[in-house]
């Protein structure tokens, strides 16, 4: 088949690990469920006050849509602050440090799409945020 289109109903929200208390973040994913071959892409949904883990891609570089809320991203060392409101998009590329955090009062939607597919693990780093 030349196409795959994936309804929101088809979508699996997935809750990452999280401390007790702590704003979670959930993640579906349509890499499978697209039929992605070289690529990655998934949909991030950050609770208020929720943040990712501060971490650096060897060799993908990374695409962040917003499509609801602010983002903020601490980019590079120095990290530095980059707000993103929707329909704007920060792209990152292999071997930068990021965080990814929600310091807005609504739940912050992100699509990410990532290339090429990663075979390598992330190397985490110490939080910003």
């Amino acid at each position: 088949m030349g196409f795959r289109a994936v309804q929101p109903e088809e979508l699996e929200w997935i809750t990452r690990p999280h401390d007790p208390g702590e704003p979670a973040r959930h993640v579906a994913e349509y890499s499978e469920l697209a039929g992605f071959t070289h690529t990655r892409g998934n949909l991030w949904r950050y609770e208020p006050g929720a943040r990712g883990r501060r971490h650096r891609e060897p060799t993908q570089e990374e695409t962040f849509v917003v499509v609801q809320g602010t983002l903020t991203m601490y980019l590079g060392e120095p990290p530095e602050r980059v707000d993103v409101p929707v329909g704007g998009i920060v792209h990152v590329m292999p071997g930068t440090a990021l965080q990814s955090a929600n310091h807005d009062d609504v739940d912050l939607l992100v699509y990410v799409y990532g290339a090429p597919a990663e075979t390598e693990r992330a190397a985490i780093l110490d939080p910003v945020v």
